[in-house]
């Protein structure tokens, strides 16, 4: 089969060779009709046209131009072959598909992408001599009084051809036969019908029964027949046959018409009288499909419907009714159905799915399905209108009658809807509408558009101190709109501080935040790092965030003791003052409340775990002494009193406040004395224990020899010196008073570290009272008791004192 295209040209508008080149350029683009035609009947993968050829798509194309075919009918009657030819796909019978209607064409249409394109194809199928005439009945009698005259006529029918044009019923043959003779007629419809015509009176007394063959010829290559055999039977002489009112009925019947219903009447009169007069009522020639859908009652004339008309099935019916008397009369009269569409079929709608799934980034105007609908009423009834919801981001064009496009409208985004139920449906222009409705799933394919975002823009850890290291310290999260790789979100280390990024690690693919060592509080209190969180996209995305870490505190300090100096306060021999160690002076007059010392004790922990506390521990007299829990003032608890020890050596225990709570201790040496001279013999008496009772009796002798010396030479140089005029010798005024009224203060070699919350000093001195204007000596050095005995002055006094020589400041 030849196809042929339909070109539409713009008008040449300019001469030459501008036109020439414009008219081909529009003849390309506007051939958007294909029309091929074929003869019926063909086999299975005959060729109907070379598709592509005629699309003007070379064979270097066709791969990427991906040719399509879409067909509207529910049978696949052709398929696209591996040539891109089109052929057929299974048997096609033009009877069975359009029946009486000419010409037969099936549409469909081929589909073309890169670019996109859709061309409109037409079939149109032609006949061919399939299809022998056939008579409704193959045996017809007919009753003729003999006294029919000559020229009457008796319908024998019409033959029945599927095939159409030159192949369908061409004329009719009669045997011959001088009392009869054969007239065809042709209805309006082109229908040709075949009546006996009586050409010479009839005889019942020669010949009752005269036998005839009726043969209808169709017009095809070559020729096909069809016979009916025809029996006339002479009767005797009823003059006066059955008349109908109408010699043509025409009916017209809505195809909704109930079965049942009483489709149309018709009514014969005869002249004579009795059973010449008694009509009955039959189909003389009906079709077989009108026989399913009418009945006649034979004695009524009533013709009812009893089956289901459909306008698209039959559009027109034809029969011949014939009304006969008793006599054997009998009068024709023809009946003509119309049947009128009525609106009782629903669009079909059928869809084919260009781009699926859809790229978000897919500009607007892209096509991503094509749309076919179909209607088998007609008029109105039969045009259809294509709409989907006003919300979605697509919209459709129609690019035919029965062909929509449907397009994008408007900017597609993954992440608000992934994906789109699109409901089309089909109204047609009814009363009442029908509609009809198909579903396209269209899904909406991801890009990398989005980047991760963290649910926090600051992420604050607290971890203790002395942790272990490799410990979790938090979990950063962050979330990618996006799906697949371009959703997939690793985590990395950004920068931040030197301490951070150095102490901390992260695990990739969760965002795990461990620690790297083990933090102190006293060292770093807090530490920051930046990650930055990145997806898989090509090219990726990422976005950062900050995270901090604080460290809390433990109490692993132990407070550490300032005053007294740590060692200073360390028990040297039993009942003994060790030396070095720092002396508290108390009068023996002190009332209670008076101030011996303040321990002094700091804490490099923080917070409660650095609030001290102070007791006593250890005191001979507990109830001499009392401590401040907070301040660690050492005051006496009550006045001093002649029994109590003259040395008092005090253990005060600092505590901090964490759990468990760690301490420090400090020791205190207390004096009971009014003046150093005082407490001198204090200071120097040796331990009491059992090894050194020997030597405490040799040591008591000897210092009786060596007083009793001194004694002696005293006396002697007093007396030289009476005698010389001259004041004491300097040996004696080192034992005087004056040698011991300078004693100042003594600290711990490191009483000026910024830690001391207060100073104070510790003053000996006779207990002798002195002027408000005496001077203050300068601090003593901290010695032990021996060296004070046999020592130097340790100050000096100052040179603006207006103090006398021999007088010493009180404590």
């Amino acid at each position: 089969a030849k196809g042929s295209m339909e070109i539409r040209a713009a008008p040449a508008r300019l001469a030459g060779l501008l036109a020439a080149l414009q008219l081909g350029l529009w003849c390309r683009a506007a051939a958007e009709r294909l029309r091929y035609s074929i003869a019926e009947e063909l086999g299975r993968g005959s060729l109907v046209g070379p598709l592509a050829r005629d699309l003007g798509l070379s064979a270097a194309e066709l791969p990427a131009r991906k040719l399509r075919i879409v067909s509207g009918d529910e049978k696949q009657y052709f398929v696209l072959g591996e040539d891109k030819n089109l052929r057929v796909n299974e048997r096609i019978d033009r009877e069975g598909i359009c029946g009486a209607v000419s010409p037969c064409v099936l549409s469909l249409e081929a589909v073309v992408e890169n670019p996109f394109n859709i061309f409109h194809v037409s079939v149109t199928i032609q006949d061919v001599n399939d299809n022998a005439p056939q008579f409704d009945r193959e045996f017809v009698l007919i009753e003729a009084i003999e006294s029919t005259p000559p020229g009457a006529r008796f319908p024998l029918g019409s033959g029945r051809d599927p095939d159409i044009g030159v192949n369908s019923i061409q004329n009719y043959q009669l045997t011959p036969n001088p009392l009869f003779s054969l007239v065809v007629t042709e209805s309006p419809d082109g229908t040709k019908h075949a009546e006996l015509v009586l050409e010479q009176s009839l005889d019942r007394e020669k010949q009752a029964t005269h036998r005839l063959i009726l043969t209808a010829v169709d017009g095809g290559d070559p020729v096909r027949s069809g016979t009916a055999k025809i029996q006339i039977n002479v009767t005797d002489a009823n003059d006066n046959p059955p008349i109908f009112t109408k010699e043509v009925y025409k009916v017209q019947l809505l195809e909704n018409l109930p079965e049942g219903s009483l489709a149309f009447q018709v009514k014969a009169t005869d002249g004579d009288e009795g059973t010449n007069a008694e009509i009955t009522y039959s189909f003389s020639n009906i079709a077989s499909n009108a026989r399913k859908l009418f009945t006649l009652d034979q004695r009524t004339g009533d013709v009812m419907v009893t089956g289901p008309l459909d306008y698209e099935e039959g559009k027109y019916y034809e029969a011949r009714v014939e009304g006969k008397d008793g006599g054997g009369l009998s009068g024709h009269a023809k009946v003509h159905i119309d049947i009128l569409d009525v609106n009782d079929n629903a669009p079909t709608v059928s869809i084919l799915p260009i781009l699926n799934p859809v790229p978000e980034d897919a500009v607007a105007s892209t096509v991503v399905a094509v749309i076919n609908v179909r209607d088998r009423d007609s008029g109105d009834n039969g045009e259809v209108t294509c709409s989907i919801e006003e919300d979605l981001p697509f919209r459709l064009e129609q690019s035919s009658p029965n062909t929509y496009k449907l397009i994008i409208a408007s900017v597609l985004d993954r992440e608000t809807v992934s994906a789109y139920n699109i409901t089309v449906t089909a109204r047609d222009r009814g009363a009442p509408s029908l509609w009809s409705r198909a579903s396209l799933w269209l899904e909406v394919s991801d890009v990398n558009d989005n980047a991760p975002v963290f649910s926090e823009a600051t992420y604050s850890a607290y971890v203790w101190e002395n942790n272990a290291a490799g410990a979790l310290l938090l979990r950063v999260v962050a979330r990618d709109a996006d799906a697949g790789t371009n959703g997939r979100v690793s985590y990395w280390l950004a920068g931040g501080s030197a301490d951070g990024a150095a102490s901390m690690s992260l695990e990739a693919e969760t965002g795990a935040v461990y620690a790297q060592r083990s933090f102190d509080y006293e060292r770093c209190r807090e530490l920051s790092v930046a990650v930055r969180a990145q997806d898989g996209g090509e090219p990726a995305r990422s976005s950062t965030a900050t995270v901090r870490v604080f460290v809390l505190d433990r109490n692993d300090n132990a407070p550490r003791v300032l005053w007294p100096a740590a060692g200073a306060g360390a028990a040297g021999e039993a009942g003994s003052v060790p030396p070095a160690a720092p002396l508290e002076l108390v009068p023996r007059s002190a009332e209670a409340g008076y101030l011996v010392a303040k321990v002094v004790a700091v804490d490099a922990d923080a917070g409660r775990n650095a609030w001290l506390s102070y007791e006593l521990v250890q005191e001979a007299e507990p109830a001499l002494f009392r401590v401040g829990p907070r301040s660690g003032e050492v005051r006496t608890a009550r006045a001093v009193s002649e029994r109590d020890a003259a040395k008092q050596r005090l253990v005060a225990v600092v505590k901090d406040n964490g759990r468990p709570a760690l301490s420090a201790t400090a020791t205190l040496h207390v004096v009971l004395a009014e003046s150093l001279r005082e407490a001198l013999p204090e200071l120097s008496e040796p331990a009491a224990d059992a090894e050194a009772a020997a030597e405490l009796q040799l040591g008591l002798g000897l210092a009786l020899a060596l007083l009793s010396a001194l004694f002696v030479l005293s006396v002697v140089l007093a007396v030289l010196a009476r005698l010389r005029g001259a004041g004491p010798p300097a040996v004696l005024r080192c034992l005087s008073a004056q040698r011991f009224s300078v004693a100042g203060a003594a600290f711990p070699a490191d009483f000026c570290e910024g830690t001391l919350p207060s100073s104070y000093n510790l003053c000996v001195a006779p207990g002798r009272a002195v002027a408000e204007v005496a001077w203050l000596p300068p601090p003593l050095p901290s010695l032990p008791a021996e060296e004070l005995l046999g020592g130097d002055p340790c100050g000096k006094r100052s040179e603006s004192s207006s103090a006398n020589a021999g007088e010493t400041p009180d404590r």
